[in-house]
């Protein structure tokens, strides 16, 4: 196994490491059974680094005390690698040595698709710094919320079969892509029913695709919401809603195509006043269809929570319940491919001229749907129980490139620091005040009434 030999700066930064939601440093006398519980709680989360070998901040003296020799460890590596049910995969495993003061054991545990037990049956989570034990119910939404366990196959009780096989969305479906199965048994061939006491029932994806009230026959959350906000700030007030938000249901498809629709319905009045002038912005069409079909197809349903879609003057919000599933994570959204919904994905894709690509085609797409636009890359962000996705109607050019195309494009107009951050999508006051200074500087533009105050400035070309 490696042994890599530290530095002083790489002992420093050890040392100097706080325990959070991605870090952990343990003493070697630990029970390893009890480091199997963070080992487990952070293979359930986010993933992160145990360092074995260091002693708490509250000990005093010497805090690195590792292993003489890499044997010793053994108990603790066999404990975590092949007592953990199941077995976490990819994890890594060195030795750090700090001349003098022994061998600190690396573990880099991944984020896992899975969920994982130490080896008594208990199931931790990582929250912040600490591990949490969960039981029952709360595994289960662990799975569904990594993919583990699909949500998508649950059976539901409460629906006739009779109620998917005699309705209209089946047969059309059927139509379209030409079978001759009886419809149960394209459904049973489709893993849209899942066994329950000897019968087989519709489960959540056969009803998300199938059923004509999806929202009135689950038992969580699953519409749309589009709000259309006539402000540019991170915040909003009710006030600022142009109009009650549109709450849009049915069946998976007819979701999308509404929303689609809904969302393009807001952008094409997407536009500010500026001195009694209308300054409209544009967004790719595509990439705001790529955008929103993948909120739809990869959210997590177990959540009792909709969908909510924001067309703010300057920006667009697609925030959908679910953190990423599986092994997916920020870094590497456009290489890798996980679905939550495998059957929902595959049956919408199998349809000609599908809404869907793959999860990450479909981002490849957005990203350069908007670069061709000169708009920069959408931002995705994770956040406590959501995953939401900005697409900034922010230039790909310089603030400067902004201020003279306006000049450009509006001889005679005159401009403030407002209506180029709303212009560019650059939130910044500051960096705005620093291109308009180094206009001005270069004689490029000047103000308009030398006697204004400051938060009345208004530049016009030289």
């Amino acid at each position: 196994m490696e042994i890599r030999v530290v530095d002083k700066d790489e002992e420093k930064s050890l040392l100097a490491l706080n325990e959070d939601h991605f870090n952990d440093v343990k003493s070697k006398r630990i029970n390893p059974a009890k480091l199997q519980e963070t080992f487990v709680a952070f293979a359930n989360s986010d993933g992160g680094d145990l360092y074995i070998g260091i002693e708490d901040k509250s000990e005093p003296g010497e805090r690195i005390a590792g292993f003489g020799e890499q044997e010793d460890a053994n108990g603790v590596i066999s404990t975590l690698l092949e007592d953990t049910s199941p077995a976490v995969e990819n994890v890594l495993v060195e030795f750090l040595e700090v001349i003098g003061k022994g061998l600190i054991l690396h573990i880099g545990i991944p984020k896992s698709p899975k969920v994982h037990y130490t080896a008594s049956g208990d199931c931790y989570i990582r929250v912040n710094a600490s591990k949490r034990k969960i039981k029952g119910e709360r595994i289960t939404q662990l799975g569904y919320s990594k993919g583990a366990e699909p949500y998508e196959r649950r059976a539901l009780d409460n629906v006739d079969i009779e109620d998917i096989v005699e309705g209209d969305l089946l047969q059309s479906y059927m139509d379209r892509v030409g079978t001759h199965l009886e419809p149960e048994a394209f459904l049973r061939k489709q893993r849209l029913l899942t066994k329950k006491d000897g019968d087989r029932l519709p489960n959540v994806g056969c009803v998300l695709l199938f059923d004509d009230e999806p929202q009135a026959t689950l038992e969580t959350r699953c519409a749309v919401k589009v709000y259309r906000l006539r402000t540019t700030e991170a915040e909003y007030k009710r006030e600022q809603l142009e109009e009650m938000p549109v709450t849009i249901n049915g069946d998976v498809e007819s979701v999308i195509e509404k929303t689609i629709g809904q969302v393009a319905n807001y952008i094409d009045g997407a536009s500010f006043q500026d001195k009694g002038k209308i300054v409209k912005l544009n967004y790719p069409a595509e990439a705001l269809k790529e955008i929103l079909v993948n909120a739809v197809i990869h959210r997590d349903y177990s959540l009792n929570d909709d969908i909510h879609v924001r067309v703010f003057d300057n920006r667009v919000e697609v925030q959908s319940p679910g953190k990423l599933p599986g092994y997916m994570n920020i870094d590497n959204l456009y290489d890798e491919r996980f679905s939550r919904n495998p059957n929902v994905v595959r049956m919408l894709h199998n349809l000609p001229n599908p809404v869907n690509h793959d999860i990450g085609e479909g981002l490849d797409t957005a990203k350069n749907e908007l670069k061709k636009a000169g708009l920069v890359d959408p931002v995705f962000q994770e956040k406590e129980n959501s995953f939401m996705v900005t697409i900034r109607h922010q230039k790909l050019a310089s603030v400067e490139d902004v201020i003279m195309q306006y000049f450009a494009d509006n001889p005679g107009a005159s401009i403030t620091n407002k209506l180029i951050r709303q212009l560019s999508g650059e939130d910044d006051m500051q960096k705005v005040k620093l291109a308009l200074q180094k206009l001005r500087t270069s004689g490029v533009i000047m103000l308009e009434d030398e006697n204004a105050s400051a938060f009345n400035y208004r530049y016009i070309k030289a």
